[in-house]
């Protein structure tokens, strides 16, 4: 028996013998066809560092949750930027584009040019449909906007290098690099809303479909909020849930032995966290100016709205100070929230959806044939009905540790949290963690969901061996097909 066909075994059996609930869609293949209008246009909003607890914040996000879709259990491939972003533009998991870091031979933009992923990417598709295409903000860490390179597949390029601070950063602007500086108008997030708005209205008179990936650099550090929201919610503290400075029990090597928060880390948590939430001000109020965009120019009943980010952030959970790229839910379980015509209203799908989804999805709303190599599929069918029978049971995570490259700026700072190599499954019940040391972590969400019991060492020898299959066939999958078979997908 083959391991992606032992693991349909495996995870059937799972299903009883760990608790995962094997719920999901009418499978929905390469060759569909998009619903709603004819050829939707497409707004995605990424963002950068964007944890669920931010969204109580932002009430255009929730106005656009009450009129679409939104996924509780949206998994990035990898709680890391780069790698996130890489398997979003190409559909495909880490371990098939080679991006599990920030930079180096395994990850970062000069990697994924040179192994040539940016020639298949959902811009590519899409613009090779007859649609505009847009890309404004952030593209991948590394990118340099005065090489005065635009990747293939994008009609209009307006992106940032490192514009982590929101004033005092180049943008290439197509062929022409543009420098903006403190002024309050220069504030980023501003300035590609602006971009944004004038490339919807552009598109609709030129009477062409249009894709847009608006990337904002906010909410990651150094948190910088614009002038307007500096000042806004005094006093505010970062939430005190049941994980905040508490280890899990059994803990990984990189957790244990972390003592208690000391006050003044506390105190950094609270005023960061504040500093957060005055930052998604800007995004919210650019989703709105977006939104009034479409109405004006006709176009808003025609356009698929998505909004989500790259990965999630922990603060304080765990004992550990602001950071991400471990495999708990603060990390890796982020919004994804879509809206538009056939999309349902008011509606919240279970079902485990991936990063890796959004390519063939913006292929299937354009109508447009998802390439064979790509691992995730559309999420047509769930926003259609909010069904999940039939979809896959299981996802994965996949991360390259420890991060100690002194030029990332997502490198961990101290009691950051800094894993080492692991590989990880999550299902809508349980979120299951091997390390490349061969510690291994469990955790049964359905009655843990704060992540504060791995029971790992509890678990059956049978048990063990059908989770460590169902690692080795995702981890080792290529293609829709072979990784369907091996999430559990029908």
């Amino acid at each position: 028996m083959t391991s992606l066909r032992r693991a349909t075994a495996v995870l059937s059996a799972l299903t009883v013998v760990v608790g995962s609930s094997a719920c999901d869609p009418s499978p929905s293949g390469p060759r569909s066809t998009g619903s709603g209008p004819d050829r939707p246009n497409v707004v995605f909003v990424l963002t950068d560092d964007l944890s669920m607890n931010l969204v109580p914040f932002m009430p255009h996000v929730q106005a656009l949750a009450r009129k679409g879709t939104s996924f509780t259990n949206y998994t990035v491939t990898d709680s890391l930027c780069c790698p996130s972003r890489s398997s979003i533009f190409t559909g495909r998991y880490p371990h098939n584009t080679g991006i599990f870091t920030n930079g180096g031979k395994d990850g970062g933009f000069t990697t994924f040019k040179e192994r040539g992923e940016e020639k298949s990417t959902f811009a590519t598709s899409l613009q090779q449909a007859g649609y505009r295409t847009a890309m404004m903000g952030k593209y991948l860490n590394e990118y340099l906007p005065k090489d005065k390179y635009v990747p293939p597949g994008w009609t209009e390029w307006d992106v940032a290098g490192n514009a982590y601070g929101q004033y005092n950063y180049d943008l290439l602007e197509n062929d022409r690099i543009e420098h903006y500086g403190k002024a309050p108008e220069d504030y980023l997030t501003t300035v590609v809303g602006g971009k944004a708005s004038a490339f919807i209205t552009d598109a609709v008179a030129a009477e062409s479909p249009f894709l847009i990936e608006v990337a904002t650099f906010t909410p990651h550090g150094p948190f910088t909020p614009a002038p307007v929201d500096k000042d806004k919610f005094p006093g505010l503290t970062a939430p005190r849930g049941p994980a905040f400075d508490k280890l899990p029990t059994n803990p990984p090597a990189y957790l244990a032995g972390r003592q208690p928060l000391t006050a003044q880390e506390q105190k950094t948590i609270d005023m960061n966290f504040r500093k957060r939430a005055q930052a998604v001000q800007s995004v919210d109020r650019m989703i709105g100016s977006i939104q009034d965009t479409l109405e004006k120019t006709g176009a808003a009943d025609d356009t698929v709205i998505v909004f989500s980010s790259d990965n999630g952030f922990h603060m304080g959970e765990y004992r550990m100070t602001p950071g991400k790229q471990t495999a708990f839910d603060t990390d890796v379980n982020v919004p994804l929230i879509v809206a538009g015509p056939g999309v349902g209203a008011g509606k919240t799908v279970t079902a485990p959806v991936e990063n890796v989804d959004l390519r063939p999805t913006f292929e299937d709303q354009a109508g447009t044939t998802t390439p064979s190599e790509v691992d995730g599929r559309s999420l047509t069918p769930l926003l259609r009905t909010g069904s999940g029978a039939g979809w896959r049971t299981t996802s994965l995570i996949e991360h390259h540790g420890p991060n100690t490259d002194r030029n990332d700026p997502d490198r961990p700072g101290k009691n950051g949290g800094n894993p080492a190599t692991y590989e990880a499954i999550r299902t809508e019940t349980y979120t299951y963690v091997e390390y490349a040391d061969g510690t291994k972590e469990y955790y049964n969400r359905a009655a843990d969901p704060d992540m504060l019991d791995s029971v790992a060492g509890t678990l059956s020898p049978d048990t063990r061996t059908k989770l460590a299959s169902v690692v080795r066939a995702l981890s080792s999958c290529q293609g829709q097909a072979q990784c369907r078979t091996a999430a559990g997908g029908h």
